[in-house]
């Protein structure tokens, strides 16, 4: 073998070990990446399916506390619900009478997740707050038959998307916000020492035009906040 081959080779070796040292640092990188990914996925769905936060500048500036039971009011500033692994669509006439009043806290029936807490008026002066519950993500368009049923006392509104058909709110229902935001209301004249009791309850409408086999295996992520200013005045 000429010498002039062996250093060629040699060469060759040497840019190999190079590249495959370049491609295992890549290849760590993307699993590192990967691992991060998951963690960050794991937080967020097993948080629990519907989270409720307050802002905690709120209860400094007015005094307004929220807790989910009446025997404890221990103030606090993130409530969440008890995950559901599977949701199939049911009729919002199958969901119990007076549901805002069976339970305190997670009381999520086959189907449906259903959550009450309290909103209290800790203060010596009359307060307004804001509500607003908000989509995070979504997966194969579940939020075209997902229904928010919202009860303030025994005040109730029923949300949904608007139909794509009509181009008008489903029967019986207040429309959502915008494709961001199902509900943005405002509670006025809350009396020092008075207490709201709110349930959520969100199910999958088997009525709505759009809950057809396409959804099947989709997914929702949506969370609420409480605050005393207008979101929109806090950007």
């Amino acid at each position: 073998m000429a010498k002039g081959e062996v250093v060629v080779t040699a060469q060759k070796i040497k840019k190999r070990k190079k590249i495959e040292k370049i491609m295992t640092l890549v290849l760590l990188l993307l699993l590192l990446l990967l691992i991060i990914v998951y963690f960050v996925l794991n937080i967020i769905y097993n948080e629990g399916n519907f989270t409720i936060s307050m802002d905690k500048n709120t209860y400094l500036k007015s005094n307004l506390v929220m807790y989910e039971s009446l025997n404890d009011r221990s103030s606090v500033i993130k409530l969440s619900t008890s995950k559901i692994a599977f949701m199939d669509n049911i009729s919002i006439n199958w969901l119990p009478e007076n549901i805002n009043k069976e339970a305190e806290g997670a009381h999520n029936g086959e189907n449906y997740i259903a959550y009450s807490f309290y909103l209290e008026n800790k203060g010596e002066e009359t307060i307004n707050y804001w509500y607003s519950v908000t989509i995070d993500d979504i997966i194969k368009n579940v939020d075209d038959a997902v229904r928010v049923m919202i009860y303030v006392n025994d005040e109730r509104t029923v949300y949904a998307k608007k139909s794509p058909i009509t181009g008008e709110a489903e029967p019986d229902t207040t429309e959502f916000r915008d494709d961001d935001t199902i509900i943005l209301q405002s509670r006025t004249g809350m009396n020092p020492d008075e207490y709201d009791k709110i349930t959520v309850v969100i199910w999958l409408e088997g009525d709505d035009p759009e809950c057809v086999n396409s959804i099947l295996g989709g997914e929702i992520k949506m969370h609420m906040d409480v605050y005393e200013e207008h979101v929109e005045e806090k950007k």
